[in-house]
């Protein structure tokens, strides 16, 4: 699991807090996008699990913030899965612009969910194919 996958994204004013920079949990939510926009194009998106009542949870967030993001910034962010333990799932994130300078990194626990038992369930084959 060692292919690292790139989402664009350039700050715009709804990103801002009253400070005038990229709020803490505004970070999250880009975050999350870029997610959601890997897990979608490898056929795991809102339809899939819809269909088979299985789906991702967050764990546990690690999230470092190293640099002020302001308004017009052009980023890219950065998402490698690290590895799967049991039912437990890793993954590193950052944001960074195109001289390499990062704004923030994160680490994620993640858990495959059923949605009917309400429980953590062992990866499934395709869960195993999204995150490689």
């Amino acid at each position: 699991m060692t292919s690292i996958h790139t989402y664009p994204v350039t700050i715009i004013e709804r990103h801002l807090d009253t400070l005038g920079h990229v709020n803490n949990a505004t970070y999250l939510e880009i975050l999350e996008e870029a997610r959601w926009d890997i897990i979608s194009k490898k056929g795991f998106g809102i339809p899939e699990i819809q269909e088979k009542q299985l789906g991702p949870v967050i764990l546990e967030i690690q999230i470092r913030f190293m640099k002020e993001l302001r308004l017009r910034t052009d980023i890219v962010i950065k998402t490698k899965f690290l590895h799967i333990h049991e039912k437990i799932s890793t993954i590193h994130q950052w944001m960074e612009n195109e001289k390499g300078e990062k704004f923030c990194e994160a680490d994620f626990k993640i858990g495959l969910f059923n949605l009917v038992t309400r429980k953590l369930i062992p990866p499934t084959p395709e869960w195993i194919m999204v995150l490689s």
